[in-house]
């Protein structure tokens, strides 16, 4: 399986030459999407929601495919953990890659269960060498099985993972600097995490290994009390547009940027002119 999946998302990818904005598939924006395909470069699907989905809704993913590029995101695999991952799951994520043929997979750097139970939430693992290697075995387990390795996802987090021995930007560098994949940079939830644990997020970007970067997320939340909730149920604010210019100020190779929305829809507009914002703030850094 794993040599027939390689060749698929193999044969999928594509030779970027230039940057890219594309947003998050949701049945609520469908026909937006669908209307605006040309404004619209990428599209990326939560693959969790198309695991055990009927034939005729694989067969309208495989149609969004062939009509725009497209990458599948995890949400529930939960690689960082000293716990293996689910096979079960592996399969079902390796399955759906040879069904759809995206040109690229993703997860989330979280862990998700352990000791046989599942909390229902991408939480942020304890940052040390423990977490490290087994967050590296997972993500070998999964390239193996799938063949070809995800990029990862930084994740947001309303504490401070106890048990720590590493910052947020030593343990994702040391996940980087032996993981054959790539990086997506959540932008939003380094300014989230940022602001929620008092450090200069241009720091951290500055520590962390840009060159990596396989794809960008930009998204939107809300403050509760002095902290910020990673909610994706909001507009883009202003200080993640500046992140973003300052990523595109550092690296000359082509970015792409994907834009989230899990509730709240506003019109399709809304969403177009947040992308133009991002593309915006990209030729703004490229000057």
């Amino acid at each position: 399986m794993a040599a027939a999946v390689a060749a698929a998302v193999g044969a999928a990818a594509v030779e970027m030459k230039k940057d890219r904005f594309g947003i998050g598939w949701r049945p609520q924006l469908a026909a937006g999407i669908f209307a605006n395909l040309d404004k619209i470069d990428i599209v990326e699907v939560i693959a969790d929601d198309y695991f055990d989905a009927s034939s005729r809704k694989i067969l309208a993913l495989r149609t969004l495919a062939a009509q725009t590029p497209v990458t599948l995101h995890g949400v529930g695999l939960g690689p960082a953990s000293t716990v293996p991952v689910e096979t079960k799951r592996i399969d079902q994520f390796a399955r759906l890659i040879g069904m759809i043929e995206p040109e690229s997979w993703s997860e989330h750097l979280a862990w998700v269960r352990g000791g046989g139970l599942d909390i229902g939430h991408l939480a942020s693992p304890p940052r040390n060498s423990a977490s490290v290697n087994g967050t590296l075995e997972n993500l070998h387990a999964a390239a193996k099985i799938v063949g070809t390795p995800p990029l990862v996802e930084n994740i947001a987090s309303l504490i401070d993972p106890p048990l720590s021995t590493l910052t947020e930007a030593q343990w994702l560098s040391q996940v980087m600097q032996h993981s054959a994949g790539g990086l997506l940079l959540d932008l939003h939830n380094v300014y989230t995490n940022a602001t929620n644990f008092g450090f200069d997020p241009y720091q951290f970007l500055d520590s962390i290994p840009l060159q990596q970067i396989g794809s960008i997320h930009i998204a939107g939340g809300r403050p509760i009390e002095d902290r910020i909730l990673d909610d994706h149920l909001h507009d883009v604010p202003d200080p993640v547009y500046d992140l973003l210019r300052y990523v595109a100020a550092r690296t000359d190779k082509p970015l792409t940027v994907i834009l989230e929305r899990d509730g709240k829809y506003p019109p399709i507009a809304s969403l177009l002119a947040q992308l133009e914002q991002a593309r915006e703030a990209v030729r703004r850094g490229r000057v």
